[in-house]
């Protein structure tokens, strides 16, 4: 039984007695809102569930997603992540699992029962849940997990993009306004304004709204840029935590490998203090909703174990520094492939035997922009096209997001969305002749008891869950 809802009091988040509560857990990516390297897929979501209904027919493919979504997270699950000593797990989603592009403004009622589902087997085992629209209506950012298929974040310059995705939160929020372990609501994932005041606007209007509808959740609010920057924020919404989202460099195979220098301990302390500026200043709590680096995979990489070693010093550096200012986190990410998860499907099983060709394809074509390694290849057309764009148009190097240089950009709009979808039937082929059965099989791939665990990062996790829970009762 929960002790009521959670709510924000002075710098600090608190239940319904009153007791400090710090929230420390992991992203359910991959799940409600699918993305290319958690699971395997080439491109964008909708494109991937268009190119398996083009091969399988409508039958098998609402069979196997529906056991997908199933099999992804069960009690085994739950039980297993409290056992670490975490207590909140972000649940990311897709809108169109809850309202069709074609049919905008009729709420699918069918989109609750997997998250109902999970939200439920959390409670059981006393894990607080966030809500996280990690896909809008238009795209809030231009990176592939906002769904929309190309690299412009079309939600900023069309309000019925904007007035749609705050009627679905509306629905959401008279859905679960009485069910005190969800923890909040996190209405928008790493929001892109190029403008910079249009999310504050945003929240602003969606904040009101919501709270005539449910007045006891929390709103966790992502900065702008990828949940990094603040312009244009200058004031405090009542019961809100503003979130961060802080990954390194250092922890991908394209960054500087963490040595634990002074240098990059220093660095990384810098970075967290940059992001969460906005909370120290006006005194409000922070979450970091999103960090963690990347694993290597030992039948690709030599000194795969010497590389994930360094990342587990990294992520304990990180956490370290969490600790040092109890800032509360959700690592990212529970369940994958074998990239990043606490959790990853056995390379041996059915789906990654599977799919594993078509996984060493990608990795050479750089088809995904998570965990990519460095390639000569795509390198050598697009290093070239960029350094010319920018010798003529020296403007190009200004474009938001500002942090991209041109090469960037080119990659995003050419290899990982044109390409990329241009590869999603092929891997759709790879299921073509599966029966119910083995589409069942491959879906139970993602099942708690055929999946290994990452021992390194869950210790880690574990370790700094105590600390916290020993703060939070000091």
């Amino acid at each position: 039984m929960s002790n009521g809802f959670l709510k924000v009091a002075g710098e600090k988040v608190v239940d319904g007695k009153g007791n400090s509560v710090i929230l420390r857990g992991a992203g359910l990516g991959g799940w409600m809102n699918m993305e290319n390297f958690i699971t395997g897929y080439p491109g964008h979501e909708f494109q991937h569930r268009a190119a398996m209904l083009k091969v399988l027919g409508k039958e098998k493919q609402e069979f196997f997603f529906d056991k997908f979504l199933e099999y992804f997270f069960q009690d085994a699950d739950a039980k297993f992540f409290a056992s670490l000593g975490l207590n909140c797990i972000r649940l990311p989603f897709n809108y169109r699992h809850f309202e069709d592009d074609m049919n905008p403004r009729v709420l699918k009622e069918s989109g609750f029962k997997h998250l109902d589902r999970v939200i439920d087997l959390c409670a059981k085992h006393n894990i607080y849940t966030i809500l996280d629209m990690h896909t809008t209506p238009g795209g809030q950012n231009p990176d592939w997990h906002s769904d929309s298929g190309s690299s412009y974040a079309a939600f900023w310059d069309h309000k019925d993009h904007q007035d749609r995705t705050l009627w679905l939160w509306e629905q959401i929020a008279a859905h679960y306004k009485d069910n005190t372990w969800v923890a909040g609501y996190n209405p928008l994932n790493e929001p892109c304004d190029p403008e910079h005041w249009r999310l504050p606007a945003f929240y602003d209007r969606l904040e009101p709204a919501l709270r005539k509808i449910d007045p006891n959740h929390i709103l966790w609010l992502d900065g702008n840029t990828f949940a990094m920057e603040w312009r244009y924020f200058d004031h405090v919404l009542p019961n809100s935590v503003y979130a961060l989202h802080d990954y390194s460099l250092m922890g991908f195979p394209t960054g500087d490998r963490f040595k634990g220098s002074a240098d990059q301990l220093a660095k990384i302390e810098q970075q967290f203090l940059r992001k969460c500026s906005f909370m120290q200043e006006r005194k409000v709590p922070g979450w970091n909703g999103e960090f963690g680096p990347v694993y290597s995979d030992p039948r690709m990489d030599s000194d795969a174990e010497e590389i994930n070693q360094e990342r587990y010093n990294l992520l304990g550096a990180q956490l370290a520094v969490y600790d040092k200012y109890q800032i509360p986190w959700s690592i990212w990410l529970y369940k994958d492939i074998g990239v990043q998860g606490m959790v990853y499907t056995d390379p041996d099983g059915l789906w990654n035997k599977t799919i594993q060709p078509f996984l060493e394809k990608k990795r050479a074509l750089q088809l995904d922009a998570w965990g990519k390694y460095p390639s000569k290849e795509v390198a050598d057309v697009i290093e070239p096209l960029a350094k010319w764009m920018d010798s003529i148009a020296p403007e190009a190097t200004k474009t938001y997001p500002t942090s991209w240089p041109t090469q960037r950009h080119l990659v995003r709009n050419t290899v990982e969305t044109f390409l990329a979808q241009s590869f999603a039937v092929e891997f759709a082929n790879l299921f073509k002749d599966f029966t119910m059965e083995q589409l069942d099989e491959a879906a139970k791939s993602f099942s708690f008891e055929r999946c290994k665990q990452r021992g390194g990062l869950n210790k880690i996790m574990s370790d700094h869950a105590e600390i916290h829970k020993k703060n939070a009762a000091a």
